[in-house]
Order: C-alpha cells, then sequence, then structure tokens
C-alpha cells in the first residue's frame, strides 16, 4: 500500500489528506507522490490534495480544509499519507537522549531538525499511506456512531480523525504495536450517542442542565483521560529500565507462552490485567516487561496519591489514569470515569491495575478491595462489553527491597506518605543486588456478560477466582524456600548438608505435583544457588557462619519478620499439605481412630484459618486432602480406622512441613486469644485496641520464647485472628460464659502450637 497508493485510488474522484506538519514534510510527500505517480505511467490524478497536521496536534484537528471538498459524491476515496521519522538507524539506540527533551520528539522533528536528519541520514525518513475509504463509507460510519445525520464540520472533523487512525495503524507497522494509543477520547465520548444518553438521564437526576453537565464533564475529563503519546512511552521506557536495574538484573524470566496468550486475547476480547502488588517497582517492571515485548500499551489506573510532581506528568503521558480516592457523592465523575473505561474497552486498549488490596505487608496474598474492580465491571455493564478477560499476572522477586519497612510497619511503625521527596529516597533504597523478576500468567477469567455488581457476592466471585490463578501460578524462589525451612527450625541453624537435603525434599515434593518453580531454587545447580545466596548474606536476610567444622546458616537476628514475608509468599502451596498433618498429628496424640475424626478435624483447621487463605469450595477441599494423602499411602482412610494408624500414615510424610507453615498463624492468633483472654470479665475490645495489645504482649511472648519467632508478629496477622475472634462472638460484650469461651479458645491455640512443635521436632535432623 505504502508503494503504489495510487492503486487505492483507481480512476474515480478521490481525496488525499497530506497530514504535514510544516514544508519539508509537505514537499517530501508531494515529492513521493510524484513519483508514484511516474511509475505508473501517469502525469496527473484526478485527487484534491489537502494539507492538515494531524500527527502534531491530533486532539486539536482543523478539518476546515477538507469543506469545500465534502461535495464530490459518495464513491470519492479518501486515502492519508503521512512521513513517519525513525529514531535512529540502529535499532539498539532508539531510546530518548536528554536532549530530545530540549530539542522535542525526534519522531516528530521541527523544519530545522527535519532538514538536519535528512542532510545526514535521509533513510530516517519513511512515507506511508494509511488504508483508504469512501466518502461514503465514512459518512455512515459517522452516522453509527453519533446515531442522527451531522453538519458538514462534524464530518470534516470525523474524517480527518479517522486518517489519523488510518495513519497510525499503518505507522505501527514499522515501529511496533506498544504504540498504540488513543487518539480524541474526550472528543469521542462527549459525541457518543451513549454519553448523551446518560448526560440526559442525569439532567433529570440533579436537575443540571445539559449543557452544564457538559462543561464540567470536560473539566473531568481533562483531570482523569491519559496522553499516551509514543515519545512519551519512551521516555517511560527508560525510566522503567533504570528504575529495574538499580537493583535487578536485566534479563526477566518470563512465561513466553502465557504472554502470545494474553497477547492475542487483548487483540479480541477487551481486556484488564490484574498483577499482584508486592513493591513500588511492581508497575515500573510491567510496564518494561510489556513494552520489550511489543504489547499494546496498556493503561494503568492508580490512586491520585501516586501523581505527584514529576512521576504524574509523566505518567499521564505514558497511559496511567489516576483515580481520586473518594467520588461517592459525585455522580458525574462516576458517569464520566465509566464511560471513559467503557470506551478503553470498546477500542481494544487493555486497561491494568494492581490487584487492590493484595499489596500484603506479610508476603502473602490478602482478600482483595473491590474499587477499582468494581469501576471496571460497572463500565462493562453499563456499556454491554461482552467477553471481558480478567487476566492474572504473577510478578515475583527474588528479593524485595521494600520488605524491611513492610516488617517495620507491621510492628507498629506508621507508613511514609508518598511524595517527590519520598520516591528519591526508595530509589535510592533499591541499589543493592537483589536477583531477578519472574512473570507468569494465570488462566483468564472471562464474563461473556458482565453481571450487575450491585450484589458484592459476584465481586467476591470474580476476585477469588483471580486469586486462585495467582496462587496457582506464582512460583517457588530459593529465597521464600530458605526462609520457610530455616525459620521452620529457627532458632536452630542447618548445616550446609542440612539446608541443602530439606531444599531438595521440598523442591522434589513440588516438582511431583507440577508447581513452578525458579531455577535458582533447584539444588541441582550449586553455582547459581550460592550466588543467589551471597546475594541474601549482602542483604542481611541470612546469616552465615563458617569458622566452625561446617558450614551453618540462620535467619539473621533481626530479619525474622522479613524472613516471614518470604516464606508466606509460598505458603499456600502448602496449606493442604499443613492441614492433613496437624489433623494427623491429633489423631496421634489422642489415639483417636476413623477417617471421620480426621475430616472433622481438617474442617475444623480450615475454618480457623479462612481469613488467611484462598481455600477451594469444600468438595474440593476434601478432593485436595485425599490427592495429597493418596501420593503416600492409597489406602490410607483404611489405615486410619486401626490402633495407632494416623502416627503410621504421618510417619510416612516426608517431608513434613507444618511446623514451617502455620506455626506463626497459630502463634499470632495465640497472642491475640490470650489477649482477649486477659481482659476483665464480659468487657468488649474493639480492633485497634486489640491489634495494639497483642503488638505489646506479642513482643513480651518473644522474649520469654513462648512464640518461636518474630515473623508471629504483624498488625495484619492479629487483624485477621481478630476477625477470627469476631466470627465467635468473642469480642462484644454481656454473654455470661464470655469469658470462658475465650479462655477455651485460647487454650485450644496453645494446643495447637504444641501439636506444630511436635511435628518440627519429627521433621529436624
Amino acid at each position: 500500500m505504502s508503494n503504489k497508493p495510487w492503486q487505492a485510488l483507481g480512476k474515480g474522484p478521490g481525496i488525499i489528506i497530506i497530514d504535514a506538519a510544516h514544508a519539508v514534510e509537505q514537499r517530501l510527500l508531494e515529492d513521493w507522490l510524484q513519483d508514484c505517480l511516474s511509475s505508473e505511467g501517469l502525469d496527473e490524478c484526478d485527487a484534491v490534495r489537502i494539507v492538515i497536521p494531524i500527527a502534531r496536534t491530533p486532539e486539536k484537528l482543523d478539518a476546515t480544509p477538507l469543506l469545500a471538498a465534502l461535495e464530490s459524491g459518495d464513491d470519492t476515496c479518501v486515502l492519508p499519507i503521512r512521513v513517519v521519522w525513525h529514531c535512529s538507524l540502529d535499532e539498539k539506540s532508539i531510546r530518548p537522549r536528554a536532549r530530545d527533551l530540549l530539542f522535542g520528539n525526534p519522531r516528530r522533528p521541527g523544519p530545522w531538525r527535519a532538514r538536519r536528519m535528512l542532510a545526514q541520514n535521509p533513510e530516517r525518513a519513511e512515507c506511508i499511506a494509511g488504508e483508504p475509504a469512501t466518502l461514503g463509507a465514512l459518512r455512515e460510519r459517522l452516522r453509527q456512531r453519533s446515531g442522527s445525520e451531522t453538519d458538514p464540520m462534524r464530518l470534516a472533523d470525523f474524517i480527518a480523525a479517522q486518517a489519523g487512525l488510518a495513519l497510525d495503524i499503518a505507522e505501527r507497522r514499522l515501529q511496533g504495536s506498544r504504540y498504540k494509543v488513543p487518539r480524541r477520547v474526550a472528543v469521542n465520548i462527549l459525541n457518543s450517542a451513549r454519553f448523551k444518553e446518560a448526560l440526559n438521564a442525569l439532567n433529570a437526576e440533579t436537575g443540571k442542565s445539559v449543557p452544564q453537565l457538559r462543561h464540567e464533564a470536560e473539566g473531568i475529563m481533562r483531570e482523569l483521560i491519559a496522553r499516551p503519546a509514543p515519545f512519551w512511552l519512551d521516555v517511560m521506557a527508560q525510566l522503567n529500565h533504570l528504575i529495574m536495574s538499580l537493583g535487578y538484573d536485566s534479563n526477566v524470566v518470563i512465561d513466553r507462552e502465557g504472554l502470545e496468550r494474553i497477547r492475542q486475547l487483548t487483540r479480541e476480547y477487551p481486556a484488564a490485567l490484574l498483577w499482584t502488588h508486592k513493591t513500588h517497582v511492581d508497575a515500573f517492571a510491567v510496564n518494561s516487561m510489556l513494552f520489550d515485548n511489543d504489547f499494546p500499551n496498556p493503561h494503568i489506573l492508580g490512586g491520585v496519591n501516586m501523581a505527584f510532581a514529576g512521576l504524574g506528568f509523566l505518567a499521564r503521558r505514558a497511559g496511567a489514569i489516576f483515580i481520586r480516592r473518594s467520588f461517592r457523592d459525585d455522580p458525574l465523575y462516576k458517569l464520566v470515569l465509566r464511560h471513559y473505561i467503557g470506551y478503553l474497552m470498546e477500542k481494544r486498549f487493555p486497561l491494568s491495575w494492581a490487584f487492590e488490596g493484595t499489596r500484603s505487608r506479610v508476603g502473602k496474598l490478602m482478600p482483595p478491595r473491590y474499587g477499582l474492580l468494581k469501576y471496571v465491571m460497572e463500565s462493562a455493564h453499563a456499556t454491554d462489553a461482552r467477553n471481558l478477560h480478567i487476566i492474572p499476572i504473577a510478578i515475583n522477586y527474588d528479593l524485595i527491597g521494600d520488605v524491611r519497612d513492610y516488617a517495620v510497619e507491621q510492628a507498629g511503625a506508621t507508613k511514609q506518605p508518598e511524595s517527590l521527596r519520598w520516591f528519591i529516597g526508595y530509589l535510592r533504597g533499591l541499589r543493592q543486588p537483589m536477583g531477578q523478576i519472574y512473570f507468569d500468567f494465570g488462566e483468564p477469567v472471562i464474563l461473556p456478560e458482565v453481571p450487575d455488581v450491585a450484589d458484592e457476592r459476584e465481586l467476591q466471585r470474580v476476585a477469588f477466582r483471580v486469586g486462585l490463578e495467582v496462587n496457582r501460578v506464582t512460583p517457588i524462589t530459593l529465597p521464600s524456600l530458605l526462609s520457610m525451612v530455616l525459620l521452620g527450625s529457627a532458632p536452630r541453624a542447618l548445616t550446609a548438608d542440612e539446608l541443602r537435603a530439606e531444599l531438595q525434599a521440598l523442591t522434589q515434593w513440588a516438582q511431583a505435583r507440577r508447581i513452578r518453580i525458579t531455577r535458582h531454587a533447584l539444588t541441582e545447580d550449586d553455582a547459581q544457588m550460592d550466588a543467589l545466596t551471597d546475594k541474601m548474606v549482602l542483604n542481611g536476610l541470612l546469616t552465615r557462619y563458617d569458622d566452625g567444622p561446617e558450614r551453618v546458616y540462620a535467619i539473621a537476628a533481626d530479619n525474622h519478620g522479613v524472613a516471614g514475608y518470604y516464606r508466606n509468599t509460598i505458603a499456600h502451596f502448602f496449606v493442604i499439605k499443613s492441614i492433613a498433618e496437624l489433623a494427623l498429628m491429633r489423631m496421634a496424640f489422642r489415639k483417636l481412630e476413623g477417617s471421620e475424626a480426621f475430616w472433622v478435624e481438617a474442617e475444623r483447621l480450615r475454618d480457623l484459618f479462612k481469613f488467611e487463605f484462598f481455600y477451594a469450595p469444600r468438595d474440593e477441599f476434601r478432593l485436595q486432602i485425599r490427592q495429597e494423602l493418596n501420593q503416600y499411602r492409597e489406602d490410607w482412610e483404611t489405615a486410619l480406622d486401626e490402633k495407632g494408624g494416623a502416627a503410621v500414615v504421618l510417619g510416612q510424610f516426608v517431608p513434613l512441613v507444618a511446623h514451617s507453615v502455620m506455626l506463626p498463624y497459630i502463634e499470632a492468633y495465640r497472642i491475640v486469644a490470650d489477649v482477649l483472654a486477659r481482659q476483665e470479665a464480659g468487657a468488649a475490645l474493639d480492633e485497634k485496641d486489640a491489634i495494639a495489645q497483642s503488638l505489646a504482649y506479642g513482643k513480651q511472648a518473644y522474649l520469654q520464647r513462648r512464640i518461636s519467632s518474630e515473623a508471629s508478629i504483624g498488625k495484619l496477622l492479629f487483624q485477621n485472628g481478630y476477625k477470627l475472634m469476631a466470627n465467635f462472638n468473642l469480642t462484644g460484650s454481656g454473654e455470661a460464659d464470655l469469658a470462658a469461651r475465650r479462655l477455651e479458645l485460647a487454650q485450644e491455640f496453645r494446643t495447637l502450637q504444641r501439636r506444630v512443635e511436635r511435628i518440627r521436632a519429627q521433621a529436624l535432623p
């Protein structure tokens, strides 16, 4: 097409829209057209040439020159042409340079810079043509979108915009899909029939006139709508690489098959990419990974608190959408947001945001909040979007610089608010070796017809499915596995041989169940393992002692909370096995028989920790338990009917993991239960006071070694423990047997703690 644009015009009348910002570009395009004519053996062509600088000012087009040409017949062919300026002939040098911020975008050079580029490297200028269309087809296309006949100026404006879109598509064939960005969003939304109907309905609801509502909506759009542009996408990509390279290896580990799968899905369906939020690096890492793999630029949704000076300016121009923290009492803001999100989905621009509520300060995935998910599903429902694909992305790191801050916060410190000064300090803190970043993609949660989310259960169902998929594809990393093993043995250190044997047993267990494992965690490669453990020692997470007869490893004394974070990132893989071990230990200790006793205890443990983990429905939960025990002994239920059968079955469990996985939750819940039991008879205790008292008592309990690790002390752990107590109706006041029931639950957790200690004694060499 770009080599022979006249073939599209044929012999009939035509309009050639020349997208030229200045005389240099216009001359290039005119010469190119003349060359095309000459190559066809023609001197002239029955086509009107109209110059409109579309690429230079895509949001403020002046389509007046088109008006006279619109009197042509419906069979008149409209062909747009443009000059594409390549940043460099060297593909390795396409990143913007500091001087580009001073002299302007090299992709859209001014006349002086364009002449200089042509003089030095004329190959950097390439003329292209967009897909042609007839005037009749364009008139019909506008009629369908606006719902009525329109005036000539509106038609001219629409044709110029469509010419720009056709040229953008042709340009992306040369420069990549990563530069796919929406144009004239506010204009298109304001002129859509659906938005006009919504304004009329809001007029009836609020009493404000439609012109007033439209004026206010324009102001909201200026605040809300992102303005991505290729140059700023390049600048943002440079920043993304810089931030990631401060502490992480430049080569990220990507599930390539999953990436290609979601690439195809986002082309065909409205899509939302939900990624786990573990650190402030997440958004930069996601954008960098997608950009480097030529993925269409996603629009990242975030809170307006991150739109501080500098970063906010750049992020908006790279596709970030900053949403107000609260707008419940502003129906117009809700309306604009709903139609903006609906427009992006309709045009197949993928949305992206952190899985809200899951930026856990303790490592594991937490119950999500539904703010952004609710807005997106409301928008999809209101705009009748079909087959919405919600795609889970698990981002994982060998090490995370934020974790020490999390541990301090969990110990009771106040979170530092975001600001430019805070951000600069944060970047400085990333300058330490932290290994690699891993991207894995879950199966999409598909909504053929998006339900009305007035019923929160629909939101919960979708979020729960996303959470399960994120957990399923999260890989086991070496730091998380080391943290789990060494916390399970704490305060005892393990020799290098003991540690390697534990790691080997756990990786074999995981491989047998087809759980993803990063290559560093596979103990066959001693060099890779040693390199990463060295980074963990330098990072302060591990301590290593070499002066004795054997090298030994332990969690550094002040970093149990940090290690607990890494351990918790993989705890969900081992929960089913841990519950089975604890249920069998209870049967062995109390000399119980029969599979029914086992299932009663397994169900009870499931309910005790329902605020900590995403469980499958009960029938599937039982199936998971059966599948795990079948790995060791297929007739295990029959064996439980025999005297001492539980001890025999438990003895076949290698490795044992309950002490490494469940102990912090049991100890944290015991602390909260003890705090409740210490209250005056019948006195109520609110959540804030319960957490404060639990933090204080937890530190005392650790000093007295009533709990094994400081990893069991944390606000979120205590918060979930309090939720459980409230679920048991133990936090209120006035009930006659309240004190006795509180004491009974505290004793139950002490018993459970002793049971875990027995498992640990059996597990350690």
